[in-house]
């Protein structure tokens, strides 16, 4: 494996697509001010070398009849079982996201539900049944306001190392 620089034209390549991965790499191309080819080749690279592990659709949950998204703080009986819970955790089509953390919880999760009922049920009879979870504490969110990616452009002007 080979090191691969990432410079400011990737960098703006990223800012451009992560705003929306469905922008044609013409259009990206253009702002940039390079050939779609060559958005091309370094998006693989970039690919290649682990930066971009996927791109993803944001959905709308509430148009679905997915009405709450919960925060949940999970107390492990042992750090030690973190692996074994986490693995558990995964299995539930609910969990949107899985952060390991520091403070009070060992993990913290989002959760969506159609409503309070399920949320109760994904709780009840799906997370705190696996075994190391000591106990839980779950935040609802009444809205979200903020969602966006990591605005890039101030790392235009320092290179950064990737491996290929």
């Amino acid at each position: 494996m080979e090191d691969y620089e990432f410079d400011n034209v990737d960098f703006e390549i990223l800012n451009i697509l992560q705003k929306n991965a469905k922008k044609p790499y013409t259009e990206v191309a253009a702002k940039v001010n390079v050939s779609p080819g060559t958005v091309h080749v370094r998006m693989r690279k970039m690919e290649a070398a682990g930066l971009i592990r996927n791109a993803t659709l944001e959905i709308d949950h509430t148009r679905l009849g997915y009405d709450i998204s919960a925060f949940l703080g999970i107390y492990l009986e042992k750090s030690s079982l973190y692996d074994e819970v986490v693995e558990a955790l995964m299995g539930i089509p609910e969990i949107v996201n899985l952060h390991y953390t520091t403070g009070s919880y060992s993990i913290f999760a989002r959760i969506v539900c159609r409503d309070t009922q399920h949320l109760r049920n994904v709780l009840h009879d799906g997370i705190q049944k696996i075994e190391g979870i000591d106990r839980t504490e779950t935040f609802i969110s009444l809205e979200e306001r903020l969602n966006r990616p990591v605005n890039l452009s101030h790392t235009t002007n320092t290179k950064s190392k990737g491996t290929k």
